[in-house]
């Protein structure tokens, strides 16, 4: 009889539920699930892309300097202090690996990205999670779930799947108050979507305690390739920096991400567009009788009456090939998180879930 076992924590991971894109006996779907760009990737990315195809047998660069660079020269950060990784997902897991394992606690909010808890689980640290405020992040709980224990706290400013945000002055107060020995990250997966936030990378300058996570997988259109990164103080970095494999990212993502990154009037384009839609949807939706808080991010949080308004209305919309989010997994299930797609999908989405409501169905 074997004794293997899995470390502690580790079968307390719930799998992680990507958003669907498939509907049984249905072509042509409408996929407004995962938060992805309708408009693409930049054209330049695509360019970069298909050009490393010629140097498939080569190695990619270790040192990732070629889009660390892009990104310090855009943004105006140190490059020396910015670590990339397969998504931010990884930059996430790195940082629980490296700062908090089995006696450590980690908080995360309630509505927060489900990563928080499983890379927590994965170090054998233990996940703690605090309330939030009508669906916005409550500093004060935080504070208040804070002990000596406590090595990591997640935000993501705007939230997913709430698509709220808090302002400057109280991601300052909580990095303020925070234990000597804990880490404020702030995710910025979302953060490009809000006209002129930095993420909190002025607050990382500031501070020996913040760190910053940003990704190419939404704004940017580059999903698939899995590319984000992180910012924070040197110290933090160096000890991020010896866990992470030489060899993480593949050169065709690298140099796709730097393209993209350089292409700010795409980037400027693919933000308004959003901005735009995401307001139309908004307003029209609560028209309709289907509120949600202002989003500020690639999607909206459409609320129902209750649990079974809310799944009738995702049955519906996956009959007119649409595919959208349940997040009852995220203890909001009376909600659907809705991707804001481009002016055809923004048209079908609002007029579907029109008809759902007046019982035409």
């Amino acid at each position: 009889m074997t004794s293997i076992k899995a470390q502690p924590g580790i079968m307390d991971i719930e799998l992680y539920q990507s958003g669907a894109a498939h509907i049984e006996g249905v072509d042509n779907v409408i996929k407004l699930s995962s938060n992805e760009n309708p408009l693409g990737p930049s054209p330049k990315a695509v360019e970069a892309y298909q050009r490393a195809a010629n140097n498939l047998h080569r190695y990619p660069s270790s040192d990732q300097i070629g889009l660390r660079s892009a990104i310090g020269e855009v943004l105006s950060l140190d490059a020396d202090r910015i670590i990339c990784g397969a998504g931010s997902d990884e930059i996430i897991a790195f940082l629980c690996q490296a700062f908090a394992g089995p006696g450590d606690e980690v908080i995360h909010t309630e509505h927060g990205f489900a990563m928080y808890r499983i890379s927590a689980l994965s170090a054998g640290a233990t996940p703690v999670e605090v309330r939030e405020n009508e669906r916005v992040t409550n500093v004060d709980a935080i504070l208040e779930a804070c002990t000596s224990k406590t090595k990591l706290v997640f935000i993501a400013n705007p939230n997913n799947p709430t698509g709220t945000m808090i302002g400057e002055a109280e991601i300052d107060r909580l990095a303020d108050a925070l234990p000597p020995q804990a880490i404020l990250v702030l995710d910025g997966a979302y953060a490009e979507f809000v006209e002129g936030y930095d993420g909190g990378a002025a607050l990382v300058d500031q501070r020996e305690n913040v760190f910053m996570t940003r990704t190419f997988s939404k704004l940017y259109g580059l999903g698939s390739l899995r590319v984000g990164w992180g910012y924070g103080p040197a110290a933090l970095v160096n000890v991020l920096n010896r866990i992470r494999g030489p060899f993480n990212l593949s050169q065709s993502a690298l140099d796709a991400a730097e393209a993209a990154m350089r292409d700010l009037n795409y980037t400027n384009h693919c933000r308004h567009e959003n901005e735009k839609w995401r307001t139309w949807l908004a307003n029209g939706l609560s028209e309709i009788g289907v509120p949600s808080d202002v989003s500020q991010a690639n999607f909206i949080l459409a609320r129902f009456a209750n649990q079974t308004e809310a799944e009738n209305c995702d049955r519906y919309l996956q009959s007119q090939g649409l595919v959208v989010r349940r997040v009852a997994g995220y203890k909001l299930p009376n909600a659907l998180r809705i991707t804001v797609g481009d002016e055809s999908a923004c048209h079908l989405v609002l007029g579907a879930i029109q008809n759902f409501k007046a019982g035409k169905k």
